[in-house]
């Protein structure tokens, strides 16, 4: 979604969608996406019947992307970060170690995960699991490990994972089975009375130090940026900070506009314990880990976010509308003056829905609530089972997104490919019917697929209807639709208040008057008053939040968004 003086017109061209960035260079539709990032995430072998994928890594390694995550069994590959192929690897036995990391050194690509004794393996040719144990000399108990290659081919190992120890780190050899060079240095310590963010909680409301844990080196323009995560991965309020420095072993600064990734509000919240790395074409991303946290505190999905880095404002994650459709440029972009989202706003929201018979507990109305945490489950499994959005009027619809949630399901690793097959039609009167999506023969395990049409329609109703018998129950977190609501963004939000907790100043309560004809709101933060760099998505005219800096002062916005764009 975009700001009403930057809403691009959608162009259709041999099958192409004009560019969501300034220049309006063509994009494929294959090369649109949006978070969650759709994978097969792998079920557990263990506890509940869950997916999960989290703590991700992912480098740039002879022409392809490699994104290495928790519990997955497995790895995948890319070449453009829009469409992934599953590697399931079987010669790592470290493979099921939770926070692996992986370096590039040479040509070969290195891997190691979280455990007591590290164990590393190497591959130069890790589209094959043919990965083979390296002699391993580096001797100091570690959790939730990472590399990080310097220009001059020195290589450092950091780690931590706790809610007393430090983010660690030292020098190691690589031509020498990573042998530690000099004694590690203690390089991050928990700041909770601080720094607001670090505080667990869902809304960082507990008394007690978070987990500071995933740490990853970025070097840009000579500067060391040490990333960490805090307080807690099955919290929405879970996000990576920055401490920077001149050498990579310190001493490092706290960054004070931190933290630099961060999404607690919207579909899928959640952005922390993440990998930040460079593209093919000089563009820098965030791959993260994104909570649901519901059956399992450890379900969770991956989300990629782009980054900016500038020298006058620093760096920060763009996540406002992370979880709406964009795309994956296929060169250089400055995305701090250019938007990869493709302007289509969110036209489902709360609109009247309908099923076939559903739980209790899991009423139709929560397929199209925002909130990842519900989700609405028929009976049964069997084919006919369907839900219905009526949008209220005719609207364009450009995409949309269907999140299944694998209701009642009994699966659990290793199993097969876990697919749903089914299709959507959508109608101007709810009673002739257009076929919009054909996933009947689908055999691909797509939980979040993002089906972008190639031509616009405009309808008025949209059904999703379950053609193959299954185990479990035909349920969605949510179907989401985006396109062009075909009315007036609202207008400017009044009387806001942004107040600081006197005995706490690591709080902040917000208030403004409600507005008419609106989805939601979008409050924005900064230490900057020119670059609001952080940004939350509220439903309601108040929101609390206990995630700042106690010695920070800080600048903000609201404005308010609809299925036509966001407002002044």
């Amino acid at each position: 979604m975009k700001k009403l003086a930057k809403l691009v017109s959608i162009t259709l061209v041999s099958g192409l969608i004009s560019s969501c960035t300034s220049e309006q260079v063509p994009v494929k539709n294959d090369r649109i996406v949006t978070n969650p990032i759709d994978l097969n995430y792998r079920f557990q072998p263990n506890d509940e019947s869950r997916r999960e994928a989290a703590d991700p890594v992912l480098e740039y390694f002879k022409g392809y992307y490699y994104m290495f995550a928790s519990k997955s069994g497995g790895y995948w590959r890319s070449e453009d970060l829009a469409k992934w192929e599953y590697i399931p690897c079987t010669t790592i036995p470290t493979m099921e170690d939770y926070a692996p990391t992986i370096l590039v050194y040479g040509d070969t690509l290195y891997f190691t995960a979280s455990s007591g004794n590290t164990r590393i393996y190497k591959n130069a040719h890790p589209e094959k699991d043919t990965w083979e144990e390296v002699d391993t000399k580096f001797e100091f108990p570690q959790h939730d490990p990472a590399f990080f290659k310097d220009d001059d081919e020195r290589v450092y190992f950091y780690w931590g994972c706790s809610d007393v120890d430090p983010i660690m780190g030292v020098e190691v050899d690589p031509k020498d089975g990573f042998r530690a060079i000099g004694e590690p240095k203690a390089l991050i310590q928990h700041n909770c009375d601080k720094y607001g963010w670090e505080v667990p909680g869902k809304n960082n409301e507990e008394p007690r130090q978070g987990w500071n844990e995933g740490p990853c080196v970025l070097k840009h323009n000579g500067r060391y940026y040490l990333q960490y995560a805090a307080p807690g991965t099955q919290y929405r309020i879970y996000g990576d900070g920055n401490y920077v420095g001149d050498n990579p072993l310190g001493p490092f600064e706290y960054v004070e506009d931190n933290p630099f990734s961060f999404k607690p509000g919207g579909f899928i919240g959640g952005a922390g314990h993440g990998h930040t790395f460079k593209d093919k074409y000089g563009n820098y991303w965030h791959v993260a880990s994104m909570t649901i946290s519901v059956r399992h505190w450890f379900e969770r999905r991956l989300g990629l976010f782009p980054v900016v880095v500038s020298e006058k404002y620093g760096m920060y994650a763009l996540t406002t509308f992370a979880d709406y459709p964009f795309c994956i440029p296929d060169r250089k972009v400055d995305f701090e003056k250019e938007d990869i989202n493709m302007g289509w706003n969110l036209l489902s929201y709360k609109k009247k829905v309908s099923s076939s018979l559903h739980f209790e507990g899991y009423e139709p109305e929560l397929a199209n609530d925002e909130n990842v945490e519900t989700w609405w489950a028929a009976q049964t499994g069997n084919a006919g089972e369907w839900l219905q959005i009526d949008l209220g009027k005719p609207m364009e619809v450009n995409a949309i997104q269907v999140n299944f949630a694998d209701h009642n399901f009994n699966v659990h690793a290793p199993h097969d490919p876990v697919f749903y097959q089914y299709y959507i039609e959508g109608s101007t009167n709810g009673k002739e019917w257009t076929r919009l999506v054909d996933e009947e023969k689908n055999l691909q395990d797509a939980p979040h697929k993002l089906h972008t049409l190639n031509v616009p329609a405009k309808v008025q109703y949209l059904k999703i209807c379950n053609t193959k018998d299954m185990e479990g129950s035909f349920s969605l977190f949510d179907l989401r639709v985006f396109g062009q609501g075909g009315g007036k963004v609202p207008a400017e939000v009044t009387g806001f208040q942004a107040l600081r907790d006197n005995n706490d100043k690591r709080i902040y309560r917000f208030t403004w008057n409600p507005q008419e004809n609106v989805t939601g709101y979008i409050l924005r933060w900064g230490i900057q008053k020119e670059k609001l760099t952080h940004s939350m998505v509220v439903y309601e005219n108040q929101y609390e939040a206990r995630y700042f800096n106690r010695d920070s002062e800080y600048y903000f916005s609201v404005s308010a968004f609809n299925e036509n764009g966001v407002g002044k």
